[in-house]
């Protein structure tokens, strides 16, 4: 469907519009278009805009800044916080839902979720008090919805707002990876579509501004990944597209190596261009990543860090003793940085913890003894900041013990030890997450980051390592994951493939 036809789609009076958009084809335009039209004819209501990424909220808020508070943009689980913290008593959920929902590695937004999407089907008067707050809804990627997320939306659909739903089923990379997962919610989405009124984007825009053979390229990737067929690359590539071989002789599982020959002129394409988006599949790869270029190249931190939440409910679970603050540190230590684990510092500071630290030592031991005592004499999240900006200060000193410790995820660092400002953790890391909602920072010139945080970004040029069996398997899954990165770039693309054990997804030359 041509772009116009679209736009007359997204304003006529159909209460649920399903929009579907390739990468690069259109949606945020057409998204923020639309919504900063729309939004005039609202009276005193609002037009609301759900993400399921910060930088997807980033991009809506440059798009969208001419309507000023008039549109609220917000990611899916936000909104559901928001609802769940309005109601936690009758959800018979706790009030301090910023740092509860990260336990256990984040399952508590499943469960508010779950909880939420329950309560707005028992209780259509607050799905109605929302609508009327809210007429107008755009959800952006949708496909990556779970089903209680979804559920959240339709009930306010139900409850009388417009729904303009964007999604892209080649670009679900969020929720369970199996082909059976992927297959169930696309069947949830091709039966999405037969409830309201649905079309498609396919003009190619992201490349308009960039290189148009590069876009053609994708375009023809991507239904090569939809057909089962590997990604030619040894015939009638685009100059745009470079491929260069990369055969990973590292004998460590979390590290990467290449031989010289296969090094320079990787580090050639690096250094030719003002700006590189380095995408990786895996977080593991990322740090190795970061060390392969002796960490000249910043990691992209993004919005969703898991460390802090994970050291702030050990300070919740542990207060008062010494001991679990050591181990907090030591394990958070261990997430951002390299250089620090039990045998080269937690270790010694366990003993030192249950010792006293009393004894006189000198050099690395004397450090250690140091950050020991902010723990003994405060055992709080008060006293794990204090230890924290302790061993930051040693770093930057590069003293004794501490020269060889590396910091990767500096933001999350200074996060950590923000936290002692506060009266209590939960408090601090509260005011960490709203901070981090409305920072909308914009990743430096040369990053490294995986597929996950670039998604919803573009750059001007990408290069995606490592493209082997290990990182693209053939599963669907792999698939969509693998088409998020080729479809990062708008002018030049690199692909670092392994001719040792190459991904099923590529023909090689």
């Amino acid at each position: 469907m041509s772009d116009e036809a679209v736009a007359r789609l997204l304003r006529s009076r159909e209460p649920l519009v399903i929009i579907e958009a390739a990468a690069g084809c259109g949606k945020t335009y057409q998204g923020a278009s639309y919504a900063q039209e729309v939004v005039k004819s609202l009276g005193d209501g609002r037009l609301l805009i759900l993400t399921h990424t910060h930088a997807a909220c980033s991009v809506f808020a440059d798009r969208t800044r001419a309507a000023g508070s008039r549109v609220e943009i917000k990611t899916i689980d936000a909104l559901i916080a928001q609802i769940a913290l309005a109601y936690h008593q009758p959800l018979n959920l706790p009030r301090d839902l910023t740092a509860w929902a990260w336990r256990n590695g984040g399952e508590g937004f499943e469960i508010m979720a779950a909880k939420v999407s329950g309560f707005l089907r028992v209780q259509p008067m607050v799905a109605r008090a929302l609508a009327c707050r809210y007429p107008v809804i755009i959800c952006d990627e949708h496909q990556d919805s779970s089903v209680d997320q979804h559920g959240v939306v339709m009930s306010l659909l139900s409850a009388g707002a417009k729904v303009r739903i964007f999604g892209d089923l080649m670009q679900r990379i969020y929720g369970a990876k199996s082909n059976k997962a992927v297959l169930e919610d696309r069947a949830r989405w091709e039966a999405l579509k037969t409830s309201g009124a649905s079309e498609r984007l396919i003009t190619p825009h992201r490349w308009e501004g960039g290189c148009l053979r590069l876009g053609a390229w994708v375009i023809k990737a991507r239904q090569s990944l939809e057909q089962g067929t590997p990604i030619d690359l040894a015939d009638n590539l685009p100059p745009s597209v470079r491929v260069l071989e990369g055969n990973d002789i590292s004998r460590t599982r979390t590290g990467y190596q290449l031989s010289k020959e296969h090094r320079a002129p990787i580090d050639k394409v690096l250094r030719s261009n003002p700006q590189m988006m380095i995408l990786a599949s895996q977080n593991d790869l990322v740090t190795a990543l970061r060390a392969f270029w002796r960490r000249t190249v910043p990691i992209w931190e993004g919005h969703t860090r898991e460390a802090l939440g994970a050291l702030v409910q050990t300070l919740r679970d542990g207060h008062g003793n010494a001991e679990a603050m050591a181990q907090g540190v030591i394990t958070f230590m261990g997430s951002v940085a390299v250089g620090f684990n039990p045998s080269s510092h937690g270790d010694r500071l366990i003993q030192e913890i249950r010792a006293g630290a009393v004894r006189p030592t000198t050099g690395k031991p004397a450090h250690i003894q140091a950050i020991a005592r902010c723990l003994l004499n405060d055992p709080t999240h008060s006293g794990v900041s204090k230890a924290l900006s302790k061993i930051s200060d040693l770093v930057k000193e590069a003293a004794s013990g501490f020269d060889t410790v590396k910091i990767d995820h500096r933001s999350e660092l200074r996060d950590a030890v923000r936290i002692g400002q506060f009266e209590g953790a939960d408090e601090g890391f509260a005011e960490v997450s709203r901070m981090r909602s409305y920072s909308r920072l914009s990743p430096p010139q040369k990053v490294l980051s995986s597929i996950h945080k670039a998604k919803g970004l573009e750059c001007d040029h990408a290069m995606l390592m490592a493209c082997d069996t290990a990182q693209f398997t053939s599963t669907l899954y792999a698939k969509s994951k693998l088409y998020v990165a080729l479809s990062r770039a708008r002018k030049s693309l690199t692909l670092v493939v392994s001719t040792s054990c190459p991904s099923p997804l590529f023909k090689l030359p």
